[in-house]
């Protein structure tokens, strides 16, 4: 079946949702963020793009993106061939990382676009990872003007500094591509057991290591697929996450 063809943004400007293929980890380490931020940077120069904001979540990223000289697909195939071929090489795994397309939708006027940077800076308060938005380490806030990845004149262009940062700490209720973009909830250590359990008669490190081969690979593509992270398999099974890796 062919692709539904994206909304065309008459100003050039989109909200990107990237995930996670089954909803996985993409940062495991402060390492993985970095690398990412920097290619983001350097193929700004080949792409031409305008990044307005952005938030690396662990499973997730969310890009606020002017398109430029090179269509965003293309620039976005660059992205993540380069860092998907560092990531596999560091865990030593093979095969995809995101998902196979990314979500997107039109930025048309300059109310959502406030909206939008708003709902990307507050990602991961709503999911409970800090209190206040600045405190994210992997946002774009925390050193919005000063950030050599951001664009944010025409931010405060709309809004001046005090307006601006005062607006970030709004709570609200933005949903911004959430409607079709719900997060799963986080698998909770004693569902996964009971699944295990359930499914292989196994909940603990010493049985998984006593169970054949066969079965080992199947409770851990079966962890994976409903969600856990690879700290959370590795810590349940004793599997080390870069065997864990090449499954995912």
């Amino acid at each position: 079946m062919p692709r539904t063809p994206r909304n065309k943004s008459n100003t050039g400007i989109y909200h990107v949702v990237f995930r996670g293929i089954n909803r996985q980890q993409i940062f495991e380490d402060n390492e993985d963020y970095d690398r990412f931020l920097f290619l983001l940077k350097q193929y700004r120069e080949t792409s031409g793009y305008q990044l307005y904001a952005y938030c690396l979540m662990p499973n997730h990223i969310h890009l606020l993106i002017k398109e430029g000289t090179e269509d965003l697909g293309q620039a976005f195939r660059r992205i993540g061939a380069s860092f998907v071929y560092w990531y596999n090489l560091k865990y030593d795994r093979t095969g995809h990382l995101f998902q196979d397309r990314y979500k997107s939708e039109a930025v048309e006027d300059d109310a959502y676009l406030l909206t939008v940077i708003r709902y990307i800076h507050r990602n991961p308060v709503k999911a409970g990872l800090c209190q206040e938005p600045e405190e994210y380490r992997y946002s774009s806030l925390a050193d919005y003007e000063s950030n050599p990845l951001i664009d944010s004149a025409p931010i405060f262009g709309m809004l001046d500094r005090e307006e601006f940062y005062r607006y970030q700490h709004i709570r609200n209720d933005d949903l911004c591509l959430d409607v079709a973009e719900q997060e799963k909830k986080r698998l909770s250590d004693q569902e996964a057991k009971r699944m295990m359990e359930r499914e292989y008669h196994c909940s603990n490190p010493s049985e998984f290591q006593a169970s054949e081969k066969g079965i080992q690979e199947k409770i851990l593509r079966m962890l994976l697929k409903s969600g856990a992270s690879l700290r959370q398999i590795s810590r349940l099974t004793g599997a080390t996450i870069g065997i864990i890796r090449k499954y995912s």
